[in-house]
C-alpha cells in the first residue's frame, strides 16, 4: 500500500465518523473547552445513533463523546497540540528552580492551581478525557522536556470508563509504570496520585459512576501504593481524604460525582504540597 492509498484511507475514514456525529458533538467539540466538552457529550439524554465501526459502551453519552473524539485520535492522538506553544514558551524562560507539573485528566485540567498554589512554580498539564496511552505519548513533550522537579501524576479513571475503549488493569499499571521510568532516568521525582472514588448521589453522576467500578478503582490505587514503596516514590493519597461511609466520593466536593469542585479541591491542595515536599526530601 502506497502513501496515497494510506492518506485516502485515513480521510475517507475521518469523513465518515464526522459524517455520523450529532449536532451537539460536533457544537461541543468546536466551542466548548475539554472538560466541558467531556461532561456535555457524554452526560446527554438524547439517544444516539452507534457510529459505525465503533463499538456501543452501553452508555448514549460515552458513545457520543468517543464519536466526538474520533477525528483527533486519528490526528493528534496524544494530542501534542493542546500544550506545544505554551511548552516552548516555557522551555524560552529557562530551568525554574522547584518547577512541578502536575498531569493528567479532566481532574488536574479543571485545577485552577494559581488559587490554591499561589506564588509557586507549578504547571498545570492536564487533559480532559485522556487515558493513560494518550497520556504517555506527550509525556517527554510535557513532563520531561519541561525539566520539573517533580511530577504529579494523576490518571487512570478514564482508562476504567473506557473512554479510548476497553483495557484491563495490568494495562493501565504499564502504562503508569513507564511514565515513572522515563521521570526517574531523567532525574524527575514520581508523585503517584490515587484515582479518586466516584459518588452516584445526584442526577448528572449516574453515568460517570456506572463507567467506573469501584472495585477496580481500589485495585489500581493498590497497585499504586505497592509500587511507589517498592520504587521509593511517593504515593499520594486522595483517595482517604475524600471518601465517605459508603465507599463513595463525598457528595459535596462533586456536583457531577466525579469532578471535584472548589472544596475537594481545596481538600487535595495539601496532601499534593506535603507529597512534594516528601518527594523534594527523598531526591
Amino acid at each position: 500500500m502506497n502513501l496515497r492509498e494510506i492518506r485516502f484511507i485515513r480521510q475517507s475514514a475521518v469523513l465518515a465518523l464526522a459524517g455520523s456525529l450529532s449536532a451537539v458533538a460536533s457544537v461541543g467539540q468546536q466551542s466548548a473547552p475539554p472538560a466541558s466538552q467531556e461532561q456535555a457529550a457524554r452526560q446527554a439524554e438524547a439517544k444516539t445513533v452507534p457510529t459505525p465501526g465503533i463499538p456501543s459502551t452501553g452508555f448514549a453519552g460515552l458513545d457520543q463523546y468517543r464519536a466526538s473524539r474520533a477525528p483527533m485520535l486519528l490526528d493528534d492522538y496524544g494530542q501534542l497540540a493542546r500544550y506545544r506553544a505554551a511548552d516552548e514558551e516555557l522551555l524560552k524562560m529557562g530551568p525554574v528552580k522547584d518547577r512541578v507539573v502536575f498531569f493528567g485528566d479532566s481532574i488536574t485540567d479543571m485545577w485552577k492551581l494559581e488559587n490554591n498554589f499561589q506564588g509557586k512554580p507549578y504547571v498545570n498539564r492536564g487533559i480532559g478525557g485522556q487515558t493513560t496511552p494518550q497520556m504517555l505519548v506527550r509525556f517527554r513533550q510535557d513532563v520531561i522536556d519541561l525539566k520539573p522537579s517533580a511530577v504529579v501524576i494523576l490518571a487512570g479513571t478514564n482508562d476504567i470508563a473506557g473512554n479510548t475503549g476497553p483495557i484491563k488493569n495490568e494495562n493501565i499499571e504499564a502504562n503508569l509504570a513507564s511514565m515513572a521510568e522515563l521521570a526517574k532516568a531523567h532525574g524527575i521525582a514520581v508523585i503517584f496520585a490515587s484515582i479518586l472514588p466516584v459518588h452516584n448521589y445526584t442526577e448528572k453522576s449516574q453515568d460517570f459512576f456506572a463507567q467506573r467500578p469501584g472495585a477496580r478503582i481500589l485495585e489500581v490505587n493498590r497497585w499504586l501504593k505497592d509500587y511507589c514503596a517498592k520504587n521509593g516514590m511517593v504515593y499520594l493519597d486522595y483517595f482517604s481524604a475524600v471518601v465517605d461511609g459508603k465507599g463513595l466520593l463525598k457528595k459535596e466536593l462533586a456536583e457531577d460525582g466525579l469532578h471535584p469542585n472548589d472544596a475537594g479541591y481545596k481538600i487535595m491542595a495539601p496532601l499534593a504540597e506535603a507529597a512534594i515536599a516528601k518527594a523534594a526530601g527523598g531526591k
